[in-house]
């Protein structure tokens, strides 16, 4: 097995939930165990959750330097309160969550996750339900515009449906750098752009294949539910669709969303906030980890304390 891959934000995420001994955390997107692991070594009781199988051998890793203070539970983090449920124990002080693809995920080609490798494409995070090829081969113009759109905030994203229809009557999409290349020539080539057409595609595909922002909403419904007075929330983003929900929900539970027009009808909520933000804004990371590791220029951190 490889070395894990560096989880972003390590030392900020760590200095947001506080880990000790005796407390117990829940990092909610195991992947390769990174925050698992710094919020073990702090002395702290872990619960991890993922709904990925091959995340098996670094759970297994984990288990053999952690013998009594780790648990792994297939699930994806909509599930989180049921799965804390059912590990019986009486309080959680702590939820980390890592949104989105993990670099582990896009370094296995035949996961069909990145543009930058030939696999199948498949994308699912888990090996249930649709995949991205049974979106684009059968999806109609109409829908499949709207997720590239939605999700992948294409411009031209009926540009981009209509050249997947049209490729798709000669033969069905089956691989990543198939579909790559067809996207790369509805938008007319590279041209020095900074960033791979197919991007926005491949990110709206896997968006919608894993339901990533509904999970996000439901996720962090969840630690909302479960975490204990006191208990901390901390959770990194990669894209502004993701890191928009999360600024949403914390404003909103934390009593700092912004009041309606002064023309309209006010609505009075009189629930107490349920959280208190633990910095103003988002944290990013420093030039020295952004230029370690790529994947961490666009991270944001944003971070609460559950009243």
């Amino acid at each position: 097995m490889s070395a894990p891959h560096a989880p972003v934000l390590l030392a900020e995420v760590v200095e947001a939930l506080t880990p000790a001994p005796g407390q117990v955390m829940i990092d909610a997107t195991f992947g390769a165990g990174g925050y698992t692991r710094a919020l073990l070594q702090a002395g702290a009781e872990v619960v991890a959750l993922d709904r990925d199988p091959t995340v098996e051998p670094h759970a297994e890793a984990v288990s053999r330097d952690f013998p009594d203070r780790f648990r792994l539970i297939r699930t994806p983090f909509s599930g989180l309160a049921e799965a804390f449920s059912s590990t019986g124990l009486p309080r959680l002080d702590g939820a980390v969550f890592d949104i989105g693809v993990s670099s582990m995920q896009l370094d296995q080609a035949e996961r069909g996750f990145s543009f930058m490798r030939d696999g199948p494409l498949d994308m699912r995070m888990s090996s249930e339900g649709e995949s991205a090829a049974d979106i684009v081969n059968g999806w109609d113009h109409g829908p499949l515009a709207h997720i590239l759109k939605l999700y992948g905030e294409e411009r031209q994203s009926g540009r981009v449906a209509a050249a997947i229809l049209r490729r798709r009557t000669e033969r069905p999409f089956a691989r990543t750098l198939d579909l790559a290349e067809v996207v790369e020539k509805a938008l007319g080539g590279r041209r020095g752009a900074a960033i791979h057409p197919a991007t926005r595609t491949f990110q709206a595909l896997r968006i919608a294949v894993n339901d990533e922002l509904g999970e996000l909403r439901a996720g962090l419904e969840a630690a909302e539910a479960t975490l204990a007075p006191g208990g901390r929330l901390a959770v990194v983003t990669f894209h502004s669709l993701e890191d928009r929900i999360v600024k949403a929900f914390l404003a909103e539970r934390s009593g700092a969303a912004p009041v309606g027009s002064r023309h309209a009808p006010q609505i009075v909520d009189d629930r107490k906030p349920s959280f208190e933000l633990l910095f103003k804004g988002a944290r990013e990371a420093g030039a020295e980890e952004r230029a370690a590791n790529p994947r961490a220029r666009s991270a944001k951190l944003r971070a609460a304390r559950r009243t």
